[in-house]
């Protein structure tokens, strides 16, 4: 991932985790409700930063290389 990508997603993660504080959150359908709106703040901000800049935030450098030979994890 590169660096903005980072950014975002801690932004997006921190953003929730506050959100579903504030709002008290408890249980699944609270917290999907919180991570929704805690989501769409990381994305306006990416979206902004994209118009501002010319240039995308998202890259292809958070896939990592097909697993060849490896069958699950030891």
């Amino acid at each position: 991932m590169s660096e903005a990508e980072l950014i975002f997603t801690a932004l997006a993660e921190l953003s929730t985790r506050q959100i579903a504080e504030t709002d008290e959150a408890k249980g699944l359908q609270e917290n999907v409700k919180a991570s929704k709106k805690g989501g769409k703040i990381a994305k306006d901000a990416r979206l902004q930063l994209e118009q501002q800049t010319g240039k995308k935030v998202v890259t292809g450098e958070n896939f990592l290389p097909p697993n060849k030979g490896k069958k699950g994890l030891k």
